[in-house]
């Protein structure tokens, strides 16, 4: 129609112009409409530039507790008209696709991952420290002073605490009365002896209904995870000079603790790889078990209640801290996605985040908020994980400890069904060292 127009107004002024004349006329007239439309389009490009667009790959479960992530998360982008941020959930196998996603140059900004993978994604130069940061943001004194020590690597701090929490031992209230039990165990003999008063062969046929305690079964993280504060009680140790140390006495005898439970019949083992479960507990078909704040038994019906880790050579338990990586991508980018890091440590975050999940805030003014107080009324056995983050210890980030993991796993499972502890360990500590030699 434009075009159609321009030509009667041409044709009307001079109707004489020769054809050559006309075309002339018309092209530039197309022309200058095309630039004018042009010239808009680049203005609406320049202002969508203005809008830094980054991704955040996470793998929070369970699907609860992304929902509070993602709701957070919004919550930013609603605030920061020039800084939208992406959360993408990443299914298994996770380390694959990011350690691809590395090395192809497509990393994301940010990465909501596992601490003790650090050691790996420094070697690989793929994310970015953060103490010069950290040094100079005004949150700084609000964070709990512990749990950066466990984020450092090489003098480098390289990621931040998304949450946190430790491992104690839940246990029923009512299976302790029937047992006669009135004080709860605070040494391992007492441990052992309760495990013991707890377990009921009601029928004689040798299979308890009812065990004193649940144990894991399997090689992988969480097995190693739930057994780090017996470890750490011990005063034992896995990495000596940032090589794998494991037949230290510590070690040993936390491994030998483990196995008694078992050799006395008290506690009984769960499915292979799911010592996280915590259906035996719920039905009453063990008495207690080792895990932390984040279980669904905190939102089930049944009697429970919490006590720490009993203490061997002294008091201990293992953190459970979840970090948050910058990733290495261009300044603009990087600084954009220290904003959201610092969101994340914010009182306001902390708050909303640590109700939803059941996971501890790692901001002191979120744990001393009212609204985070009236949920410690709610549920008083959190109280319990919060005294117990002043002997809480963590374990390393070095560089290759997915491997220290795994064969550490393998010593524990194998004494788990029967193996001598001493003979796992040395075994383990056989293989690593190969692999330590070879790196």
């Amino acid at each position: 129609m434009k075009v159609n127009f321009f030509q009667f107004q041409i044709q009307k002024i001079s109707p004489k112009l020769n054809n050559s004349i006309w075309r002339l006329s018309l092209i530039g007239i197309i022309l200058s409409i095309f630039l004018i439309f042009l010239y808009g389009c680049q203005g609406t490009i320049q202002k969508h530039d203005r809008v830094i667009n980054l991704s955040l790959w996470q793998s929070i479960n369970p699907p609860s507790n992304r929902d509070v992530f993602d709701k957070l998360v919004n919550k930013f982008n609603q605030t920061h008209s020039d800084i939208q941020v992406k959360s993408i959930f990443i299914g298994q196998p996770q380390l694959p696709k990011i350690l691809t996603a590395v090395v192809g140059n497509t990393s994301p900004d940010i990465l909501s991952f596992d601490p003790q993978l650090t050691g790996q994604f420094m070697e690989l130069g793929a994310i970015r420290p953060l103490e010069k940061w950290l040094e100079k943001l005004p949150l700084k004194s609000e964070i709990s002073p512990n749990l950066w020590e466990g984020l450092k690597l090489d003098g480098h701090l390289w990621s931040i605490p998304l949450y946190t929490g430790n491992v104690g031992i839940f246990y029923r209230p009512k299976l302790f009365q029937a047992a006669g039990i009135r004080q709860i165990p605070k040494t391992w003999e007492e441990l052992r002896e309760v495990a013991k008063k707890l377990t009921i062969d009601r029928n004689g046929d040798n299979r308890p209904e009812q065990y004193g305690m649940l144990l894991p079964l399997g090689k992988e993280e969480w097995t190693v995870f739930t057994w780090f504060p017996f470890l750490l009680s011990a005063g034992g140790e896995i990495v000596t000079n940032n090589r794998p140390n494991l037949t230290n006495p510590g070690a040993i005898a936390a491994l030998q603790f483990w196995q008694n439970l078992l050799k006395d019949g008290s506690a009984t083992l769960s499915s292979p790889e799911r010592g996280y479960e915590e259906d035996a507990f719920i039905a009453g078909r063990v008495a207690m078990q080792l895990t932390g704040p984040w279980t669904y038994i905190m939102k089930s019906n049944v009697d429970f209640n919490v006590f720490p880790i009993p203490a061997n050579v002294k008091p201990a338990t293992v953190s459970a801290t979840g970090n948050m990586y910058l990733m290495k991508t261009i300044p603009e980018r990087e600084q954009a996605a220290l904003k959201f890091l610092e969101y994340v440590l914010s009182e306001e975050f902390q708050t909303e985040w640590s109700i939803g999940t059941g996971f501890l805030p790692v901001n002191i003014k979120s744990a001393q908020s009212q609204a985070y107080q009236e949920v410690l009324q709610q549920k008083p056995v959190l109280k319990v994980f919060i005294e117990q983050m002043s002997v809480s210890g963590s374990r390393p980030i070095i560089p290759g400890y997915s491997r220290l993991s795994d064969s550490l796993g393998r010593a524990i499972e194998a004494t788990m069904l029967g193996a001598s502890p001493e003979t796992a360990l040395k075994q383990a500590q056989a293989n690593l060292d190969s692999i330590w030699d070879s790196l």
